[in-house]
């Protein structure tokens, strides 16, 4: 895990690496007040002999860091970052005091970074979320620092308070070592009843006192003191916006995913670190590339995931066909890109077309495919020993069979994770055109969604399908954010949680469960009462304060979006890979960007994101694509999680024998055993929330084993998160 941490406190006297033990008045102003006095605050100089850094030679940073710059207000990089992935950028050499880091993937010249910070250091913060990539950016000017949160929350800023100021960081859990945080048990129980709602979340995090700014926002801090604040525009809600011009808008896409993904080729090639065992040489039927998977290494250069689906092949035909050579190291002409798909024989049912279009792409002769076919041994639920990742996430019990493919991939690999989220029609945009009174784009959608239940063999329901999805989605288009937010916390107070079926019996149940302004999650229908009325407890408040959109639409897309960058986040901790970098160029900045500015009209309408794509490779140069392109991606494969749940059914009972999170008062162990029981033997459960149950319960057990700490320090006590593990939860008496 890579991550950056720093602080800012009211004075300027810090127990850090940049502090001189025996500072005196003749050093500067630094840390002394008038007459040569030490100003009082910070880690080195406590208010009182209680704080942690009442010692004044005691220092405390971060385990395994590297110092960007030290006092006043210290910024560390801490993890395995690649050299040309930590930059920083100084406005003039007289002024070492405005200074500008970036780290991650950024597209941006040293030019453009220095008029940025320019331009940050007037207050103009759009500047630092305009390039290509993905990654975070930090000012300083003074005793100023601003740290800049991505758009779609694929890269977070944390906060915190301490030593009389401000701890920020990138990752929740060294803000938790730091403090010694607690669980919030209520923004677990909010996790599990109400993932897709940042009204029951809030700005919370799983750690009590760490806080989180909102996507599209950037933490200021001024000698300790913070403000958070948005550097996107905001649409007036006196008229309805002028729909955009759609072929302008799909235009702005392909430029900027063209640029996301040339970003990411023409930053410098990396020779992965091959750990022991090295190669032991031939091998009977093995290739050096199956001695290299063999082992967990990726391969140098670049590839890209080809599941056969619309996002994934767009990417990888986009880094095939541009400039540059993707496969090596030294850029030689007819290097090919790593394409890789994933083929389960375990359940080789239901996925042919997908497998077939991955093949007729892969025909490219810029592509070099590779197929990962694996059986029982890369099923769901298999091998659950895994990483500790900063906070729990469904990817958790999929993370040994993802680890498995991308470990065939490159040291630079793509991926279309968020494609959906971010270029998709949310369902409760169709209350968005009605409040617009743009009826007439829900012809085509609706009539689709008809075909859908007609096709499913639902014929006489059918017919009905139109005025129904029409009348919901005028419902929730007449239904106020505060009337929407108050009627969810009435549901879960009353127990009117999501039925407990495998899955909705078609796409009309999942529209029409999607029109509200907020709904239970699938895993809320085990959660128990106290936990429901916690949550419940949440939303109400949330209703009484201004939301950030009164359009349903636009904002439910936007938590989803949200919901998906925190797990992909999740899933890159999951399934790291030595040395290697997954890439989702659709959560960039510019991406999110240009994709929010396509006409809603444009978006609710069937296969829209298919045909967007088309546009993007077509102008790209790529003409040809095979038949059945854009078709709807495969559910989750149920057999397969059915068949692993069925495998790990004892590990999974053991798991549960006495859960952490019942002692938390969030579950009970008996009716969560029983589900599982009930998913091994085939009976209708809902998958999806007892992914979620499980992956959290694992991350409870790894965060509660877990004996390190993310810092050090000559004195300073040994600081860890969750010092005394889970509070057990007593039940209230009635």
């Amino acid at each position: 895990m890579r991550w950056l941490v720093g602080w800012s406190s009211i004075a300027a006297s810090f127990g850090t690496a940049g502090r001189v033990s025996g500072q005196g008045p003749g050093h500067g102003p630094g840390g002394y007040g008038p007459g040569g006095a030490p100003l009082q605050g910070g880690i080195a100089d406590a208010a009182h002999a209680a704080d942690p850094g009442a010692d004044a030679e005691r220092t405390v940073h971060p385990v395994g860091a590297q110092l960007l710059w030290g006092d006043p207000d210290p910024l560390w990089a801490v993890g395995d970052w690649r050299p040309d992935e930590i930059r920083t950028v100084t406005a003039d050499p007289a002024d070492p005091f405005t200074r500008l880091a970036v780290l991650g993937c950024c597209g941006a010249t040293d030019a453009e970074l220095r008029r940025a910070l320019y331009a940050a250091r007037g207050g103009a913060l759009r500047h630092l979320t305009q390039w290509s990539g993905s990654y975070t950016a930090v000012v300083q000017a003074g005793r100023r620092i601003t740290v800049v949160g991505d758009l779609a929350g694929a890269r977070p800023v944390f906060y915190t308070p301490w030593a009389s100021g401000t701890a920020y960081a990138t990752a929740a859990l060294p803000l938790a070592d730091l403090i010694e945080a607690q669980l919030d048990i209520g923004h677990l129980a909010a996790l599990l009843a109400c993932p897709d709602s940042p009204e029951a979340l809030g700005d919370g995090t799983p750690y009590a006192g760490v806080r989180r700014i909102p996507p599209g926002h950037a933490l200021i801090l001024r000698e300790g003191s913070r403000e958070i604040t948005g550097y996107e525009q905001v649409a007036s809600l006196a008229v309805a916006a002028p729909e955009a011009d759609a072929d302008r808008a799909v235009e702005g896409v392909r430029e900027a995913l063209v640029d996301a993904v040339r970003a990411r080729l023409t930053a410098p090639r990396h020779a992965p670190d091959i750990p022991p065992p090295y190669d032991p040489g031939p091998v009977p039927g093995m290739g050096p590339a199956d001695r290299r998977a063999a082992r967990g290494a990726p391969a140098p250069g670049v590839g890209a995931d080809l599941s056969g689906g619309s996002a994934s092949a767009t990417l990888a035909l986009l880094a095939a066909g541009l400039p540059g050579a993707p496969g090596s190291l030294t850029s030689p002409a007819g290097a090919r890109l790593l394409a890789v798909t994933f083929n389960d024989l375990a359940t080789p049912q239901g996925r042919e077309d997908e497998l077939e279009r991955a093949r007729a792409i892969a025909a490219d002769p810029r592509l070099h495919h590779v197929v990962v076919a694996a059986a029982a041994e890369a099923l769901p639920y298999t091998d659950l020993d895994g990483p500790l990742t900063d906070e729990p996430g469904p990817s958790l019990v999929f993370a040994a069979r993802e680890r498995r493919r991308l470990a065939a991939g490159a040291a630079d690999h793509f991926t279309g994770h968020g494609a959906r989220q971010v270029l998709d029609a949310h369902p409760a945009r169709m209350a968005d055109l009605l409040m617009d009174r743009r009826r007439r784009h829900l012809l085509r959608p609706v009539a689709a969604l008809a075909r859908s239940a007609s096709a499913a063999g639902a014929a006489g329901e059918s017919l009905l399908v139109p005025l129904t999805v029409y009348s919901a989605a005028r419902r929730l288009a007449r239904t106020t954010y505060r009337a929407g937010m108050e009627a969810a916390a009435a549901r879960l107070r009353e127990g009117g949680v999501t039925e407990r079926t495998s899955r909705s019996s078609g796409p009309v149940d999942a529209s029409l469960a999607a029109l509200t302004w907020s709904r239970p999650g699938p895993a809320a229908g085990w959660l128990t009462g106290e936990a429901l009325a916690e949550v419940s407890i949440r939303l109400s408040a949330a209703a009484g304060r201004p939301p950030l959109s009164l359009r349903p639409g636009e904002a439910r897309a936007r938590s989803v979006l949200a919901r998906q960058a925190a797990d992909h986040r999740v899933f890159e901790q999951a399934v790291e890979v030595r040395s290697q970098r997954l890439h989702a160029p659709f959560l960039d900045n510019q991406v999110v960007r240009a994709a929010r500015a396509l006409p809603e009209s444009l978006r609710v309408q069937p296969g829209a994101r298919a045909e967007i794509l088309r546009s993007v490779l077509y102008s790209a140069g790529v003409r040809e694509l095979p038949p059945g392109w854009g078709a709807t991606a495969h559910t989750p494969n149920e057999t397969a999680t059915r068949l692993g749940l069925r495998a790990a059914l004892d590990d999974l009972l053991d798991l549960f024998a006495a859960p952490l999170l019942a002692d938390a008062g969030l579950i009970e162990a008996r009716v969560v055993r029983q589900a599982l029981l009930d998913a091994a033997d085939g009976r209708p459960v809902p998958l999806d929330g007892l992914a979620e149950l499980v992956s959290m319960e694992l991350w409870l057990h790894r965060l509660l084993a877990r004996r390190g700490t993310c810092w050090t320090g000559t004195s300073a006590a040994r600081r860890r998160a969750v010092p005394e593990g889970v509070p057990v939860h007593r039940p209230a008496l009635s």
